[in-house]
């Protein structure tokens, strides 16, 4: 049953490594998480990362309604405190687990993006959506504070947008949330699946080991002091230079600088 609530593709991409395509597939419930897709969603991403030739994710809704409309409203009108508790604690060990993918993560934006789907965008390092997308946070609105990786979002939009979305609940765009820098693109929806693969494109173009330092490196920065955060830059670049990756992709470079100038 969970495998049908979440579903995973592999592509192997000849000589560049594996994608994951995610898909969350509620679509009669606008991709809603309850507690078996929660627990489906946990398990997709805690496979996939174990994946040593992964080298990148797309996380998506199943339809062109929803991407995720938010967590299922069924089972939290039936929840009480100890319920709420257990209930969040799994969610936000779902979208932790799909934070922890030590490759890059793209969100396939395609419809609603509301609570516990705006959460679950935010925990993915890249977010591009069709143009028809709506985000909102509101959960204050029916009796909840937003919560969990809700704390992502003043990074990714400053205070005072997080606390629009959080404190009145309000649904806003696509052009706006590209504006205030909750997603990095948005296009028309027939262009959705050419965006997401110029992506990929370009993640299996770089190294695959350096891709894997950059996230994890990034991870670092968000916890640490400047100070800090420059000396674990330093010692992912020399961690980098523990196989050839480097070496013979700027060999690679340097070829073709010569052959340009001939």
């Amino acid at each position: 049953m969970g495998a049908d609530l979440v579903s995973t593709r592999i592509t192997d991409r000849a000589g560049d490594g594996r994608v994951a395509r995610l898909t969350i597939d509620r679509a009669a419930k606008l991709n809603a998480l309850d507690p078996p897709t929660i627990r489906a969603l946990n398990a997709a991403a805690t496979r996939i990362a174990e994946d040593a030739n992964l080298r990148a994710a797309v996380i998506t809704g199943a339809g062109d309604r929803a991407f995720v409309g938010g967590a299922d409203v069924d089972t939290m009108a039936q929840l009480d405190q100890p319920g709420a508790e257990t209930f969040i604690t799994e969610l936000h060990r779902a979208i932790a687990a799909v934070r922890a993918i030590p490759v890059p993560v793209i969100a396939r934006i395609n419809g609603y993006c509301l609570g516990a789907g705006l959460e679950l965008a935010a925990a993915c390092d890249l977010r591009v959506a069709s143009s028809n997308a709506v985000y909102g946070m509101p959960e204050v609105k029916v009796g909840m504070p937003s919560v969990i990786e809700a704390a992502l979002l003043p990074r990714l939009v400053g205070w005072g947008q997080a606390s629009r979305l959080l404190l009145l609940g309000e649904n806003i765009d696509a052009a706006e949330a590209r504006a205030i820098g909750l997603i990095e693109k948005a296009v028309p929806p027939a262009d959705l699946d050419a965006a997401v693969e110029g992506w990929i494109d370009a993640i299996l173009a770089a190294g695959g080991d350096a891709v894997r330092l950059q996230k994890a490196l990034m991870r670092q920065w968000e916890r640490l002091p400047l100070d800090a955060a420059i000396e674990a830059g330093i010692a992912s670049f020399r961690a980098s230079f523990s196989g050839e990756e480097p070496h013979r992709m700027l060999r690679s470079f340097l070829a073709r600088r010569r052959a340009s100038r001939t």
